[in-house]
């Protein structure tokens, strides 16, 4: 046996760098509805009663950018000024430019926005292609924002945060060492009556029970003892703070850039998820058991000018030969990702919480009867497996 831990991070909607990173992809969705050729790079910092935006963006739409930043606050639960900012009264400041001339000329031209490299990762050890412990992680806090939300647990402010530590032996997840839940609360909930109701009403019923052993495993619930003081009162939120809670919760590696605020030219996006698109489908397709794929980009040049496969030892070819036949089979120019993956479309918004990947692709439509229709989380489907089971067999 080898046995070793493993930890993964994922916070709530409500977490500050998760405000940020919504009102970022809701101001790019408004945009996209009107001008889905629009360039926006939307930068946030919300602190105490305080957003600002900042950045730069090239369209032909308008939007009141204040009223999308009040609008993003309310629907994620800030209606209140002692939760840390209210939608309702709180201070909006902007401050945006135009996408510089020198970067347009080459993204213009179908070329990728910036350099960079953008890491994609697939595993077998669950259903959704994603490593256990930011599935399980992400489970818990969508599940704390649900009991809030709904008012079962009332007490729940939008703050909080949640963190699994899985015990594997190898590279198959056994089960649940340790759970960290911190969730912001109001004042007047006794500390072990808390303990008692996010055991029973969010642990538990969001963990699979053959990953659980309550008597084997810790649970850290508001360690402190309080978490009264949170959202962006308690700790100023900037857009991108969050990229391991976005992508494989540090699992392989990571390119290092952010997503949230960014229109599909930039690859830092677009490369990522096409990158997790090639990922998943060649482990779905029986190539590997696990797969990481880095590209690497050019600004102005829209061939990769590197493709990398790390398949840690579980493939069932050289790893060179599976980077040929990923290439073969997905066109990782920019433009073709946007097209392949309907990125021109307003679908961003519900990636900036609970993780971009291990999703499941759905219809997201929006403005009436005649309004638009787009395919959301696409980079989740597996509709490559069969042309990747045929080069297999060559």
């Amino acid at each position: 046996m080898s046995l070793r831990l493993f930890t993964s991070e994922s916070v709530t909607e409500g977490h500050p760098d998760k405000i940020a990173d919504q009102i970022s992809d809701s101001i790019l969705d408004n945009i996209l509805v009107q001008d889905p050729k629009a360039r926006v790079a939307a930068e946030v910092l919300v602190t105490t009663g305080m957003a600002l935006v900042a950045g730069e963006i090239t369209t032909n739409a308008y939007v009141e950018i204040p009223e999308i930043v009040r609008g993003t606050l309310k629907h994620i639960g800030y209606t209140h000024p002692d939760f840390g900012i209210d939608g309702n009264t709180c201070a909006v400041l902007t401050t945006i430019d135009q996408q510089a001339l020198d970067i347009a000329i080459g993204v213009d031209t179908g070329g990728a926005g910036d350099q960079g490299m953008m890491y994609g990762y697939a595993t077998d050890e669950t259903p959704s292609f994603m490593p256990a412990p930011i599935t399980l992680a992400h489970a818990l806090t969508h599940r704390v924002s649900s009991l809030r939300k709904s008012g079962d647990l009332a007490w729940i402010r939008p703050d909080g945060k949640a963190q699994v530590s899985m015990l594997y032996d190898g590279d198959l997840p056994v089960r649940i060492d340790t759970v960290v839940l911190s969730v912001q609360h109001d004042p007047d909930i006794e500390l072990e009556d808390l303990k008692e109701q996010l055991v029973q009403k969010a642990i538990l019923p969001s963990v699979p029970s053959e990953f659980l052993d309550p008597d084997a495993c810790t649970f850290h619930i508001n360690p402190t003892g309080r978490f009264v003081t949170g959202g962006p009162h308690g700790d100023a939120g900037l857009t991108g703070r969050k990229i391991m809670v976005d992508t494989y919760g540090g699992v392989g590696r990571h390119g290092g850039g952010a997503f949230s605020g960014k229109d599909a030219t930039k690859v830092d996006r677009s490369g990522a998820y096409a990158a997790r698109w090639a990922a998943k489908n060649m482990v779905a397709a029986g190539a590997a058991r696990r797969f990481e794929l880095q590209i690497a980009y050019a600004i102005g040049v829209a061939v990769p000018v590197a493709v990398y496969v790390d398949t840690f030892g579980t493939g069932v070819r050289p790893d060179d030969d599976l980077a040929a036949i990923v290439q073969e089979v997905f066109d990782f120019r920019p433009r073709a990702i946007t097209e392949d993956l309907g990125l021109e479309a307003p679908v961003f918004f519900p990636t900036a919480a609970y993780g971009h990947f291990g999703r499941e692709p759905e219809i997201l439509r929006g403005g009436g009867e005649d309004g638009w229709e787009a395919h959301l989380f696409n980079w989740e489907k597996t509709d490559r497996v069969d042309e990747i089971q045929k080069r297999l067999a060559l």
